[in-house]
């Protein structure tokens, strides 16, 4: 048999790719979107302001990552589990018990952000009387109290693609406003309107979306269901708890990079890496609707304990992802400079920085699965500990190194950092599906 028709022939990747497929059609719009705000925000603020509103809009969802649980991870692993057993009061249960959850962090979130303003306006922004600037853009926060469980929950059941339209649908309604904003020579506190608008639109669509099609999938009442009756509660805890040391550890190592920029340089500097690494986010595009539609599908291998088929998926899926990552890293190598010049000319002193960073992000998109498949193998520790070790070196460095060479540094300490985390978890999650494979033959 053909390789072409292995993976034609194969009904559980059919079904993976038709649901990426449709959710990276309508992220596809939403992209073009991004990047036309993007473009001319960077070209209305300049690189110092443009690097002010990423400093204040990472400020808050960095706050918010810090003390988040990762609810829609939970909510994948066990409540997919339980719905595989068809045990209907524990997945309400579990789903019920993460929103409650959530809604409290994020308050929370909203609360420290206020109070903290002032310090992350003087000594990360390092722009005077702009602490009123972080705390209105954390109203994002609170419309966003049940993202995460409410993105597990369309996950868990089989409905990922309804994120991809809100998603549209509040780029639609920001790049409009920044379209407006440009051509009327709007301010920064405008601008930032305008992305706040769509955090609130995304948060409230998916909640919305996600209740609605729980209540088709488990009754009208089952946000009624006793969460006493989840079973498993410690190790459900232990869960949530090592979830939320790991997303602490990303965030500290890797999504609070331009948080680390601003402390270390300037603003400005925030402004000219911000285009780099937007440029080279866009391999997320394609990576994020393969990852949403995964993850839900290696977890039911695990519960099935088809080990033999998971490794050929996992195989199958990382091919696709090789291929294509590969050919967008190249197109970005060849078309970086035009990329960039496209937010402004001054912006094309970043390609080299470019570079660096697409070296890192396509490692990491290529093997997208990895903390997924430990995650579904009860093995959630072992990521926490290969971010801690990789994101501690990597923060080490930075003290000497990007004062010295500049945001490049950082760039280069980040791709550093993917390669070695990354690559340590992968090695360890096919080591152990060997093993149980070896167990069960």
């Amino acid at each position: 048999m053909s390789l072409f028709s292995k993976f034609k022939n194969d009904p559980l990747l059919g079904k993976v790719l038709h649901s990426s497929g449709a959710l990276f059609g309508s992220n596809s719009i939403g992209l073009g979107l991004s990047m036309l705000q993007s473009v001319l925000a960077a070209r209305l603020l300049g690189p110092a302001d443009f690097g002010l509103v990423a400093i204040v809009m990472s400020y808050a969802s960095t706050v918010n990552g810090f003390l988040s649980f990762r609810m829609s991870e939970l909510v994948v692993r066990y409540g997919g589990e339980y719905l595989e057993n068809e045990d209907i009061e524990k997945t309400a249960a579990l789903v019920k018990a993460a929103a409650f959850s959530e809604s409290s962090v994020s308050l929370l979130a909203f609360i420290f952000v206020a109070l903290t303003a002032t310090l992350a306006s003087t000594y990360i922004a390092k722009t005077p009387n702009t602490a009123i600037l972080f705390i209105v853009y954390s109203l994002g926060l609170l419309a966003n109290f049940n993202t995460e469980t409410s993105t597990g929950v369309l996950q868990m059941l089989g409905k990922i693609r309804y994120q991809g339209i809100i998603n549209l649908a509040q780029s639609i309604l920001t790049a409009g406003l920044i379209v407006f904003a440009y051509f009327t020579h709007g301010s920064l506190q405008f601008v930032l309107f305008a992305y706040l608008a769509g955090k609130v639109v995304l948060g409230i669509g998916i909640f919305g979306t996600a209740f609605f099609q729980l209540t088709k999938r488990l009754g009208s009442g089952w946000w009624k269901a006793d969460i006493n009756s989840i079973p498993k509660v410690k190790e459900l805890a232990r869960f949530a708890f090592t979830s939320n040391l790991s997303a602490t550890a990303i965030l500290v190592f890797r999504e609070s990079e331009i948080l680390w920029v601003g402390y270390f340089l300037t603003s400005e500097a925030v402004g000219y890496y911000k285009v780099a690494y937007s440029i080279v986010s866009l391999l997320s595009v394609p990576a994020n609707p393969f990852i949403l539609t995964t993850y839900p599908e290696i977890n039911k291998l695990v519960v099935q304990k088809a080990w033999a088929r998971l490794k050929d998926f996992l195989k199958k899926i990382t091919t696709i992802s090789a291929a294509y990552n590969l050919a967008i890293a190249l197109g970005f190598v060849i078309f970086g400079k035009p990329l960039l010049s496209i937010y402004g000319k001054e912006y094309v002193a970043a390609y080299p920085t470019l570079l660096v960073l697409l070296v890192g992000f396509t490692f990491n998109y290529i093997f997208f699965w990895n903390r997924p498949l430990l995650l579904s193998l009860g093995l959630q520790e072992y990521p926490l500990k290969a971010t801690i070790v990789a994101g501690v070196a990597k923060l080490a460095l930075a003290f000497p190194l990007v004062p010295r060479f500049g945001y490049i540094a950082e760039a280069a300490l980040l791709s550093l950092y993917y390669i070695t985390s990354v690559g340590a978890i992968v090695l360890r999650g096919v080591k152990e599906v060997r093993a149980r494979m070896n167990e069960e033959g």
